[in-house]
């Protein structure tokens, strides 16, 4: 059975631990204990680093912590990096055969920041080959599937990191939009979805061009308020990046508090061509009009 800790959301789990509520130890072994339950039928992920380092390395944390020293506002959260994106010790394979064996020399400019945020990084979730469809499965890690319904696919591309995070391994995980990888996933298994502005986050480093003035890196969480506190955490200029824009100048997670004023938002309910469920079609006219 799960525990409580799998499926609450990022940002009171590190408040919990900074606040010395939580160990990080335990935080851990509960996502392990999850993903052993689970992750034979999910196939959320297509590698898991050592447990016993992790261990060490949820302990390390939680000593920080009983020194006084700042954990970061991500402190001790376990996170998956969506099998696209670099993470230091596992092959960057896109989820293609003939990249099976090709390794990065680092960890992406985003998961270096999440790691700087407190965050640790416990392995890569699927995705369809080279993020080129709406469905994870691909001939090296096979299929993912949706933690609400087994016989669904949880979307993609980045759908072993919303099957990972809905199905309560993990508080959250990397995820990358170009024509709804991020979107499409979070919403077929029930969490919110954003792409954020091209350039917020930074990119990189690249080995491998084509999505890289296209796709944006972007979060895959349970609220709202753990999307904007991911964002928070990764924002800001990179040499690996070109595009990458300067922080803002503001918090995000601030930013909620506050009513957004003037703000004028469109909406089609088939983008003038589109055949759309009835159901869908009511579903957003009730949605809307329950923001005005």
């Amino acid at each position: 059975m799960p525990s409580e800790l799998n499926f609450t959301a990022a940002h009171e789990l590190a408040q919990r631990i900074r606040s010395k509520q939580l160990s990080p130890v335990e935080l851990m072994q509960a996502c392990f204990d999850r993903i052993d339950e689970t992750n034979e039928v999910l196939n959320a992920w297509t590698g898991i680093r050592d447990r016993d380092e992790l261990l060490a390395e949820a302990r390390e944390m939680e000593s920080r912590i009983a020194r006084g020293e700042d954990p970061g506002p991500l402190a001790g959260l376990p996170f998956g990096v969506k099998e696209l994106e670099d993470l230091a010790g596992f092959p960057s394979t896109h989820a293609s055969v003939p990249f099976r064996d090709h390794y990065p020399k680092g960890d992406s400019t985003q998961v270096q920041r999440l790691k700087a945020a407190g965050a640790i990084a416990i392995g890569k979730t699927n995705s369809p080959e080279f993020g080129y469809t709406a469905i994870s499965k691909n001939l090296l890690f096979g299929v993912s599937r949706n933690p609400w319904n087994p016989e669904h696919t949880p979307g993609g591309s980045s759908g072993g990191s919303s099957a990972a995070v809905a199905g309560g391994q993990v508080p959250f995980c990397t995820g990358s939009d170009g024509g709804g990888s991020v979107r499409i996933p979070a919403s077929w298994c029930g969490m919110p979805g954003l792409k954020v502005s091209f350039g917020r986050i930074a990119m990189g480093p690249f080995e491998m061009l084509g999505w890289n003035d296209t796709s944006v890196y972007g979060p895959m969480v349970r609220t709202v308020r753990d999307a904007a506190l991911y964002v928070d955490c990764v924002i800001g200029t990179s040499e690996t990046d070109p595009n990458a824009l300067p922080h803002p100048g503001y918090s995000y997670v601030d930013a909620l508090d506050r009513l957004p004023k003037n703000l004028r938002i469109a909406w089609s309910p088939d983008l003038g061509y589109a055949n759309v469920e009835p159901d869908d079609t009511r579903s957003m006219r009730s949605a809307i009009s329950s923001t005005t």
